[in-house]
């Protein structure tokens, strides 16, 4: 089965989450392994990080490093939790994202988020790639 997301959003399944549903989602299948707010450390962590890709110790988090917050929905829902990946459904999915961007102020902590509102974040390293391939045509 393909469930690939890609960053535009495509593949984004139905569902929704918000960020309060989320931080309860995380408490049960997140914690353990990443920490409380997602402060894990040194390999786990998934928050915090920002301003330092271009020190000599870069902190590579979701917030810091990857360009599209589809990018997290898709890793989430492909690989998490580790003891039972693709267990989650799609509207825990939708809130554990939502809940891991509000921890770095990239939503708002009362955001929803659905396959048009998460395709619509803006991530804070969304500049700091290159594409080395023509857009497609629409």
């Amino acid at each position: 089965m393909d469930i690939t997301v890609l960053p535009d959003g495509r593949g984004l399944p139905p569902g929704s989450g918000s960020v309060s549903a989320g931080a309860a989602v995380y408490a049960k299948y997140c914690q353990a392994c990443h920490g409380e707010k997602g402060a894990g450390k040194p390999q786990d962590q998934l928050t915090g990080g920002l301003g330092t890709l271009a020190t000599p110790k870069p902190v590579k988090t979701p917030a810091s490093y990857w360009p599209a917050a589809t990018t997290l929905f898709d890793y989430i829902r492909r690989a998490m939790p580790i003891t039972a990946p693709q267990s989650l459904t799609n509207d825990e999915v939708y809130a554990v994202t939502a809940y891991i961007l509000s921890i770095d102020d990239i939503v708002p902590a009362d955001a929803v988020l659905d396959a048009k509102s998460l395709a619509k974040v803006k991530m804070p390293n969304r500049d700091g790639f290159v594409s080395w391939w023509p857009k497609p045509p629409r």
